[in-house]
């Protein structure tokens, strides 16, 4: 087995969000996302057919609900979003990387 560290290779600034696959195997997909001033489409929303655990781990980010729920996540929180919950990301800090690990279930 091969030590990894989530804080390694993160890449510098990009014009699109970051994802990376860290584990992909039956059914669960767990990965790392690395935001700065990156937000969801202005049009349309996430809806997923599975499951999805996030916490964050470095930085800061607002998630919206379509019900108009916000929810202000810093470095440690984490929620868990019911399968087919529409939602976006709204604000991410455009000065710092904001890193992520969602876990799909």
């Amino acid at each position: 087995m091969k030590k990894q560290n989530i804080y390694q290779n993160i890449p510098q600034r990009t014009d699109d969000e970051f994802f990376e696959n860290l584990v992909n195997k039956d059914g669960i997909k767990i990965q790392r996302i690395v935001s700065q001033g990156h937000t969801s489409p202005k049009s349309g929303w996430y809806v997923q057919k599975d499951n999805e655990w996030v916490i964050v781990i470095e930085g800061e980010a607002v998630i919206t609900y379509e019900n108009g729920d916000k929810l202000n996540l810093q470095k440690g929180d984490y929620i868990n979003i019911p399968a087919f919950t529409k939602h976006k990301v709204s604000w991410t800090d455009p000065d710092i990387k904001t890193i992520w690990v969602a876990v799909h279930y």
